[in-house]
């Protein structure tokens, strides 16, 4: 049996095919019990390198979320022929544009299911983990138009990496281009998680991806009030949460930092790869920003 195959919730969750003229990709979609007809929010999950859609799914228990919640979830599944190691191919500059073969793929899955159930339009949204969480911010920005928030655990900013090689070196803290660079990008709610102890992907990047954020609200012309908070505890592990807000109040960038927290899903279940069972409940706090008015 395939890791987090076994996990089984009310909703049907069915597996699906989106053709375009970029290509093709498998995905699952889960769907809840509840839904009957009426417009519901999607939200869009990108796996991390050497995982595939029931994984992440069993991992992170959306699935478990949106029976609670009520909303559509699609976990697109990357190909070893467009990867090796299953990763979205987020450092190659032909990905990280609108049109971009990966990002236009991951959009036109959300246009198929728009097609066939009811899906509110400026409630879609795109969360990743590693290489997934960097095509997430690859998405927010091509496509502010599909996507209304990103969230991004253990991820990558746009624009980091060129290529393979400058792909670890971003891992590492060492990217290549300034945030400065992409002050233009439309701005687009962001909630970015990252452990501080992540050798894999170092906390730099979630940083990167918080500024370039903030950027772009204030480029924008919106001015932000920043708040730090340091919490005691969150199941064995200490946070440092940085939250942005507008002139409403309302929360629009928020960065997680969580002391002691290494690549893998924070608050996930161990039916899934990558993830740990201690520190902040990363699914809920993510759904609880994209689902907040």
């Amino acid at each position: 049996m395939q890791r987090g195959a076994g996990v089984e919730t009310a909703g049907e969750f069915l597996s699906l095919t989106h053709s375009s003229v970029h290509g093709r990709r498998d995905y699952k979609l889960y769907v809840p019990t509840s839904c009957d007809g009426r417009p519901m929010p999607l939200v869009v999950m990108l796996h991390g390198c050497r995982q595939s859609p029931e994984d992440f799914a069993a991992g992170t228990r959306m699935n478990e979320h949106a029976e609670h919640h009520k909303f559509l979830v699609a976990y697109p599944a990357q190909t070893a022929r467009a990867n090796g190691s299953n990763c979205w191919n987020w450092f190659d500059p032909a990905h990280q544009r609108r049109e971009g073969a990966e990002p236009a793929l991951i959009a036109g899955i959300v246009r198929d299911i728009a097609k066939t159930h009811a899906v509110l339009p400026r409630k879609v949204f795109v969360a990743g983990l590693s290489a997934g969480a960097a095509m997430a911010v690859i998405l927010g920005r091509a496509y502010p138009d599909v996507f209304a928030a990103v969230a991004a655990h253990s991820g990558l900013p746009v624009g980091a990496a060129h290529d393979v090689g400058s792909a670890f070196a971003a891992m590492q803290g060492r990217a290549e281009e300034h945030v400065a660079a992409h002050r233009d990008a439309p701005p687009v709610r962001t909630i970015v998680f990252h452990g501080d102890a992540d050798s894999t992907v170092t906390m730099r990047n979630g940083a990167a991806i918080v500024e370039q954020a903030v950027s772009a609200f204030e480029h924008g012309g919106k001015q932000l009030q920043r708040l730090v908070r340091l919490d005691a505890d969150y199941r064995g592990k200490r946070c440092t949460t940085t939250t942005f807000t507008d002139v409403s109040g309302a929360s629009v960038v928020e960065h997680w930092v969580v002391h002691g927290g290494v690549h893998a899903w924070s608050g996930g279940s161990s039916a899934g790869s990558f993830t740990v069972a201690n520190g902040p409940d990363a699914s809920g706090e993510i759904l609880r920003f994209f689902l907040e008015p």
